[in-house]
């Protein structure tokens, strides 16, 4: 299960998650900053997966699934709480899950057992959905058997998105922002792989605020 921390402090705020700014560069790190901030007093947090269809308008908002298949997903929704509502749950857990891994690998530590066994469990089961579909160009592009979409269908892109970014070099330009409150996560795609901030107009601007006070502060007392 998700953390009690988790699901006691965010799942009553009210958010659309289609106003989340896409800030990591990546859909599976966009899907890890569902949560906001990541440090700090977990009751200042707010998670912007609320509700099944709160997850249908996020993977829409980040571009994991179309319209069409949105569409047919909140159809069957309607019908179908309790399931959405377990679905939900299991892409808490997923998320939760890379974001172990993901912070594991920044500090060049270990992941933890329990949340590869997640990724993992959640990685066979979108597999067996997984095709690969040609097109008239002679082009092949990874798609998914519509026939057998059920309610899980948007953990699959997100699943099989983790797997390919931590068997990737771009595991190496993962980035852990440096602003104080934040904690998002970023792909780092300068060119000297110096980037701090998940965004310079947020989290860096408040940082070179805070160091311009401290200066200014120190002038005074000096």
């Amino acid at each position: 299960m998700v953390t009690e921390q988790l699901d006691k402090a965010k799942r009553s705020k009210g958010v659309d998650p289609r106003s989340l700014r896409l800030r990591g560069g990546h859909p599976v790190l966009d899907f890890l900053n569902t949560v906001d901030p990541r440090v700090g007093d977990p009751a200042r947090d707010t998670d912007y997966l609320l509700g099944y269809e709160g997850l249908i308008d996020w993977c829409v908002h980040a571009g994991t699934l179309d319209a069409s298949a949105a569409d047919d997903l909140r159809r069957t929704a309607r019908h179908e709480i309790a399931a959405g509502e377990r679905v939900l749950e299991r892409a808490r857990e997923l998320r939760e899950a890379i974001h172990s891994i993901l912070t594991a690998s920044i500090g060049r530590s270990a992941p933890a057992e329990r949340s590869l066994a997640t990724l993992n469990d959640e990685l066979a089961r979108a597999l067996t959905h997984a095709r690969v579909e040609g097109a008239k160009s002679g082009l092949f592009a990874w798609g998914w058997d519509a026939a057998a979409a059920g309610l899980e269908r948007p953990l699959w892109a997100l699943v099989r998105g983790a797997a390919e970014l931590l068997t990737s070099d771009d595991l190496k330009r993962v980035r852990l922002c440096a602003g104080d409150d934040c904690g998002w996560l970023f792909l780092d795609v300068s060119r000297n792989r110096s980037r701090r901030w998940c965004s310079m107009d947020s989290c860096g601007n408040r940082a070179k605020a805070r160091r311009h006070y401290a200066r200014t502060r120190a002038r005074r007392s000096a």
